[in-house]
């Protein structure tokens, strides 16, 4: 699949956006939502996804650039006081050989620690109780 295509209303992240898909909230604004990564690499993986429909980077306005990334951020530093990782990642994939999965814009925030091995990109579902419990980790240090 191209970086060129029509946004599929019904893909998943779409579908958590409208509610129809539960997903263990972060934080919601009219900009953005960031919830849980239901297939986590580590602990606290969360995903931050813009309320637009674009597939990719390519296809946001760039208006909504500076606001989705300030929320992006803003995550970025909850994750890492809610989980005190040595590191994080931020990634972004742009079609299919980048390794995009699902067609709707969206971060990945992925705390890393050299004595963990980072899990494989949509390889085992976590439990929702435990996603539940790190979200509201999250969204403490979030001040929400």
């Amino acid at each position: 699949m191209s970086l060129e295509g029509t946004y599929d209303t019904n893909n998943v992240f779409a579908r958590i956006l409208r509610g129809e898909i539960p997903a263990a909230q972060v934080m919601a604004d009219e900009v953005a939502v960031a919830f849980m990564d239901a297939f986590p690499q580590a602990e606290g993986h969360t995903l931050v996804v813009p309320r637009y429909p674009a597939r990719n980077l390519f296809e946001l306005p760039v208006e909504l650039i500076g606001p989705y990334m300030e929320r992006v951020q803003r995550v970025a530093i909850a994750v890492r006081a809610a989980f005190s990782p040595e590191g994080i990642i931020l990634s972004q994939f742009n079609g299919t050989p980048a390794g995009q999965t699902v067609f709707h814009l969206h971060f990945h925030i992925i705390p890393r620690w050299s004595d963990r091995p980072l899990g494989g990109h949509g390889s085992g579902m976590a439990d929702p109780a435990v996603l539940a419990e790190r979200a509201a980790r999250v969204r403490a240090a979030l001040g929400a």
